[in-house]
């Protein structure tokens, strides 16, 4: 097997052993410690010796026994290491505890921010760097969220919630909603797709619309996920190339998904509230809609965007305003929405708004600034295949 192919096994099955040893034991930060140990064996072991025939089994039997040796090892918890060692190593579940696991993570004892953190650390399985640019703040500080957030949940005793808290939905669509967004695009490395992370955040929200299948917000973000993922075949070229919207082939989006997607974006509107993931995914079923780049109905999709801007204000909603008001009146219009932006301290030096700013400013003629924009884009952007893509549209206007 592949490492890549083991590399989605240990992401689709360490949040499914981290459920096992938190509701066998508690103590969630030593049992977030155990599996992320049993984790990185694996990743040792298993490309030279084979994945074993149950790697979940494996993986639940090699972190209970670091969970023993860690208790072991703490000289001040002599009594719980008795009650631990004497246990067998939990039966491998029937069931799958990441739904749970999703909703411990987002403890009313924690922040917002440390809830999301830590969340897509030890459910999403992200590094503390790819979280910190999702969040658009310092890798030191997000590091220093998720420290605090486990220490915060072993004081509140570690054990599972209701899956269905009011106080906790918001956070974990937040959560499901930024893990859906790294796998659709990769903010590192040289892939732009991780299909891995995209598929987990819409195997979560499945189980979470299960659960709660009226909420319009929860039926709204299935929806968008659906309808985003259903462009990802035609997202790159052969080669790992990025392909902008506009310039992808239509006819090889994934119609059963775009089918579904529709589907729940209709049923998501038809609520007595509207939220900012019912907006999106309506948003996301107007490009949807539209059989060619070109008979795009931009005017929906920027009266969209003015309401999100208004019950959500966002600056990468701006951003996107500022795309569809220039399909409308012109790149000018569009760089004018641009300029509010630059005050705007979490978006100083994002490439996303240097590649918008390009791509206007070369509608508009300037190729010269429009060549510094592209360049500066991607030198600001750790992802490979963005930044070939920028540099290619650089070029272009260099010849």
């Amino acid at each position: 097997m592949t490492e890549p192919a083991i590399e989605d096994l240990l992401r689709e099955f360490a949040p499914q052993v981290l459920g096992a040893l938190v509701r066998r034991h508690g103590r969630f930060e030593d049992c977030e410690d155990a599996v992320q140990e049993a984790v990185l064996a694996a990743t040792v072991q298993w490309p030279g010796e084979g994945v074993p025939e149950s790697p979940r089994a494996w993986l639940t039997t090699v972190a209970s026994r670091r969970l023993v040796d860690q208790v072991r090892s703490e000289q001040a918890r002599r009594v719980r290491e008795v009650a631990v060692s004497a246990e067998p190593p939990p039966e491998v579940p029937d069931t799958d505890d990441t739904l749970l696991l999703l909703f411990l993570c987002c403890h009313p004892a924690l922040t917002p921010a440390s809830q999301t953190a830590l969340t897509l650390r030890a459910v999403g399985g992200l590094t503390t760097a790819e979280i910190a640019r999702a969040f658009l703040v310092p890798e030191a500080t997000t590091a220093a969220r998720i420290s605090r957030a486990k220490q915060r949940i072993r004081q509140a005793g570690s054990s599972f919630p209701p899956p269905d808290g009011p106080d906790r939905l918001g956070v974990v669509l937040h959560v499901l909603y930024l893990i859906f967004n790294e796998g659709y695009t990769a903010s590192s490395g040289d892939r732009l797709i991780r299909a891995d992370l995209a598929r987990e955040a819409i195997r979560l929200t499945r189980l979470v619309h299960a659960r709660l299948p009226d909420d319009s917000e929860v039926t709204g973000l299935l929806a968008l996920m659906l309808l985003t993922d259903a462009r990802r075949d035609t997202r790159t070229t052969s080669s790992g190339d990025l392909v902008p919207l506009d310039e992808q082939d239509r006819t090889r989006w994934h119609r059963p998904q775009i089918d579904e997607g529709m589907t729940l974006a209709k049923a998501s509107l038809a609520g007595s509230a509207l939220g900012p993931y019912q907006l999106q995914a309506a948003i996301a079923a107007t490009h949807a809609d539209a059989p060619t780049a070109a008979g795009t109905d931009w005017r929906q999709i920027h009266a969209l965007y003015l309401i999100l801007e208004r019950i959500a204000p966002n600056p990468m909603v701006t951003l996107n305003r500022a795309i569809a008001l220039a399909e409308i009146d012109g790149p000018a219009a569009g760089l004018t929405l641009l300029a509010t932006l630059d005050a705007d301290d979490r978006m100083a030096g994002h490439h996303r708004l240097l590649s918008v700013r390009a791509h206007l400013l070369e509608r508009s003629g300037d190729l010269a600034a429009a060549h510094d924009c592209y360049r500066r884009a991607a030198k600001a952007t750790a992802s490979l295949a963005e930044q070939r893509h920028l540099e290619s549209r650089a070029r272009r206007l260099h010849r």
